[in-house]
């Protein structure tokens, strides 16, 4: 038996082990079976990469229905203590308890651990069916800040007494007069910090450069919500002149330079700019944005944005190349270490147990997980095994009912993920 070390954060990152300790949440629903094809594939890939030279000692860790169903806990502080612990983590799907209490279990782990980047990256593989001509054009690493704005969950029901003693103070301490219905109305806040927002774009702006990518877009609805959306581009723009300097040139510098000189002349700024390998930082209103992604995807490349922008953009540009069961994700606290590799689709209750879905997602969220350890070797391993299995028209039940082609083969979730260990 391995005897397992722990993941350290120290001043120059984190420290790996050869065999580190990496707890797991198998997931509700289809959890465990996308969970066991996708350990399969992590193994083998590891083995393939270093021999018996280093190792992932797993370790099981309860949440969601297991947890409740095992301890009475749909989150047990152990589970939390482990994670906190061992640094790095990877789970299934997890089910949301209904009635009071957690309001959403992977809420309650990223707010937990100050899990505060959602690092969703969205590329297509060829093969898989699209809605779109090119979506081979689409190549982007979502930014999302995870514990602010909507996922804050400052809100109170309408007619409660809480949000009636709100309305009364917006209204007799504030002047608010712009509440159309005040007896009937729920009442939301929405909290987005100078703190929050300049450590997410911080951590956008180091991945572009550490990974040689052209830009950084601010997305965001600052036209409307001018001081807490306005508020995020504002102090991104800041964040990006005074921290990173001569490594990125910003609109706003294009701006200042146009007002000053004309428009040809912030034209010529930009172009060296361009020719000099800089960081473009840029901003785009949300929904622009989101026609910005079906119309002229190859002008994006890496976003930051805050908490329910994030949230649409992710599952909008999900479905650009393939769709949710192919879309990975991370959560992580680049201070601390901390960091959650999940499926980001749902437990699918109705397919549990039947071998039928794509592990695809969890498959590429390890992949991320061994590039944040790492262990380079092992994630493009289990990158190109899933490329070659799609290109060989060999998919699960999502992709073969939407591909046109009587060369496609449907196969079960354990045969994709031995396909994959055979495609590496």
């Amino acid at each position: 038996m391995t005897v397992g070390e722990k993941i350290i954060q120290s001043e120059t990152g984190l420290q790996v082990p050869a065999f580190p300790v990496i707890p797991f949440i198998e997931g509700d629903g289809i959890g465990p079976e996308i969970w066991q094809a996708s350990k399969k594939v992590f193994e083998a890939a590891v083995e393939k990469a270093y021999g018996d030279k280093r190792k992932v000692v797993w370790t099981e860790v309860l949440a969601g229905g297991k947890a409740f169903d095992t301890t009475g806990s749909w989150l047990p502080d152990e589970t939390m203590d482990t994670i906190r612990e061992y640094l790095v983590a990877i789970k299934g799907p997890l089910t949301t308890p209904i009635g009071g209490g957690i309001r959403s279990l992977n809420v309650a782990l990223r707010q937990t651990l100050d899990l505060y980047v959602c690092q969703r990256p969205v590329r297509y593989f060829n093969g898989v069916p699209s809605p779109l001509k090119h979506p081979e054009k689409t190549d982007m690493v979502i930014f999302r800040e995870n514990t602010e704005d909507c996922y804050a969950g400052i809100e109170f029901e309408a007619q409660s007494e809480e949000a009636n003693r709100l309305i009364e103070i917006l209204q007799t301490q504030f002047g608010v007069n712009k509440i159309r219905f005040p007896e009937t109305s729920a009442i939301g806040v929405k909290p987005v910090s100078i703190e929050g927002s300049q450590r997410l774009i911080r951590s956008a702006i180091e991945y572009a450069l550490e990974n040689n990518r052209t830009s950084v877009t601010l997305v965001h609805k600052g036209n409307i919500m001018k001081f807490t959306e306005g508020g995020f581009k504002k102090w991104g723009y800041a964040l990006a002149e005074e921290e990173f300097g001569d490594k990125v040139f910003t609109w706003n510098q294009y701006d200042a330079e146009k007002a000053t000189n004309g428009r040809a002349a912030a034209d010529a700024l930009y172009q060296k700019a361009v020719d000099e390998g800089k960081l473009i930082i840029k901003d785009r209103i949300a929904d622009i944005f989101l026609q910005e992604i079906l119309m002229n995807p190859e002008n994006y490349d890496v976003i930051a944005t805050l908490n329910l922008n994030g949230d649409y953009i992710s599952d909008a540009l999900a479905a650009q190349v393939g769709g949710i069961g192919i879309a990975p994700g991370a959560n992580i606290n680049p201070d601390t270490g901390h960091a959650i590799f999940e499926a980001t689709h749902g437990t699918a209750p109705e397919f549990a147990g039947l071998d039928e879905l794509n592990p695809s997602s969890l498959l590429l969220s390890g992949a991320m997980m061994f590039d944040y350890l790492g262990w380079n070797e092992v994630s493009a391993s289990i990158v190109a095994g899933i490329e070659k299995t799609i290109a060989n028209k060999t998919v699960t039940r999502d992709f073969y009912y939407l591909m046109d082609d009587e060369k496609a083969q449907k196969v079960s979730c354990s045969k994709f993920a031995d396909l994959v260990v055979e495609n590496m």
